[in-house]
């Protein structure tokens, strides 16, 4: 639980529970020593008041008319006057609290806070013998409570005052580091996701700081490292280029030759052969064996190299490519959305879009079970989109790129390009985007 709270929640936490308890201690302190005080200030008054018993007792004793002297008395004492007499019949005597006249102002639950001492000191008066009264000290704390709550206000002031000028320091703080923190969180994601142009900003304390540079340094080094890895991955797309380019060759200069002689020696043992008979029937089976051979030779040179896009555009070998799907899958409904800008691009570029919708193709025919596909290849400023979707079964669940999509993989990453496979909406899609001057920005082979 504590782990998901933000910093600034726990930082300010515990400096908020800790100017809490220190009010309420404040409180508990207030609460424990001010009965003792009270106490301590009203002693001087309960002294007099027994002094001042001893006093009338002594005068009434020695008068011939002591209710007359105790009369004169009690009409000498000032009403507000902490001493009085408090006659025998007038029942028990009042608390202190019920003494209080002006609290200036202080709450009743602080009144009821403070635990006030018994103070009331009760001295008898006697007459011949018999208690009269009694001399009683009630004294008046409205001062003493206004001066506690003085305090208690004072306390409360400067814990509050501590807590807003805490507060207001640890969130600059809090703001001054989490914002570099925020930064580097940032900058990191931004790594992460392949993004290593975007410095982060180096601010804060130094050891955030220090952090700060060192990612950026990380970044720096895995831009050299993505760029080294595009660069032998162009590369190895390039010997893979002149691989089938020497390869279409030799099938083509060797391999093709020797099929045509077959086949024109077969030709010629046809028309000498008899019309019937096994060697007419050997021969013409031959001859359709080397014709399948042919057909074969063909088809692999069409993958190995189609030579046909330096002659007619890509645009237009697509086109050619989606004929000759449709002719070896009629069952599979073939739509095609084609930018006519196609045809400007060459080079590895040209070559990468033809492979990567051949391969598509080639996934849709053999695994998919689908009735309908449709490729798309547009330009929209200096990016290619590539699109390739069918109505199939689509892929198992974890599924992961194939031979083939992983080896448009490497092409696509050694273009700067990214690929990805979804399904959504009940169609498959494989989907591609290329950087259009990139690649035209590529030296040319020697």
């Amino acid at each position: 639980m504590w782990q998901r709270l933000s910093f600034r929640t726990q930082l300010f936490l515990p400096l908020g529970l800790s100017f809490l308890a220190a009010l309420a201690m404040g409180g508990v302190l207030l609460q424990t020593f001010a009965t003792g005080q009270l106490a301590d200030e009203s002693e001087p008054g309960r002294r007099s008041t027994r002094t001042v018993a001893v006093a009338l007792n002594d005068a009434l004793g020695a008068s011939d008319n002591p209710r007359k002297i105790l009369d004169a008395f009690v009409h000498s004492l000032d009403p507000s006057s902490d001493i009085q007499f408090r006659p025998l019949q007038a029942g028990p005597a009042p608390s202190v609290k019920d003494g209080l006249r002006d609290l200036h102002g202080v709450p009743q639950w602080f009144v009821d806070l403070i635990v006030i001492p018994d103070m009331d000191a009760a001295s008898p008066v006697i007459i011949d013998g018999r208690r009269v009264g009694d001399i009683v000290f009630m004294p008046d704390l409205s001062a003493d409570l206004f001066e506690k709550w003085i305090g208690f206000l004072a306390l409360t002031s400067l814990v509050a005052v501590l807590m807003v000028l805490t507060g207001t320091i640890a969130y600059l703080f809090a703001g001054s580091a989490l914002r570099p923190l925020q930064d580097l969180g940032a900058g990191l994601t931004r790594i992460r996701r392949g993004d290593y142009a975007t410095p982060i900003p180096v601010a804060g304390p130094p050891e955030i700081r220090q952090s700060c540079e060192e990612a950026n340094a990380l970044a720096t080094t895995l831009a050299q490292l993505s760029q080294d890895n595009r660069d032998l991955l162009h590369r190895l797309v390039s010997l893979q280029e002149d691989e089938r380019r020497d390869l279409a060759r030799e099938l083509h200069d060797e391999l093709g030759p020797l099929l045509f002689g077959i086949r024109a020696g077969t030709i010629a043992l046809v028309e000498a052969a008899p019309s019937a008979g096994d060697l007419g029937r050997l021969a013409q089976e031959v001859m359709r064996s080397v014709e399948a051979l042919q057909q074969t030779n063909r088809r692999i040179l069409e993958r190995l190299r189609p030579l046909y896009i330096e002659q007619l555009g890509l645009a237009t070998s697509v086109q050619t490519l989606l004929q000759n799907f449709r002719r070896q899958a009629p069952h599979i409904s073939v739509t095609a959305t084609l930018d006519p800008d196609l045809n400007a691009i060459d080079g590895p570029l040209a070559q990468t879009v033809y492979r990567l919708i051949q391969e598509g193709l080639t996934n849709v025919l053999r695994h998919a079970a689908a009735s309908h596909a449709h490729v798309e290849a547009t330009i929209a400023g200096e990016m290619l989109a590539i699109e390739i979707s069918d109505d199939g079964g689509g892929f198992p669940e974890g599924n992961v790129f194939g031979r083939g999509l992983t080896g448009m993989h490497e092409r696509v990453r050694a273009l700067s390009g990214s690929l990805s496979l979804l399904r959504a909406d009940e169609r498959t899609y494989v989907r591609c985007r290329l950087p259009v001057e990139a690649a035209r920005d590529e030296p040319p082979r020697s």
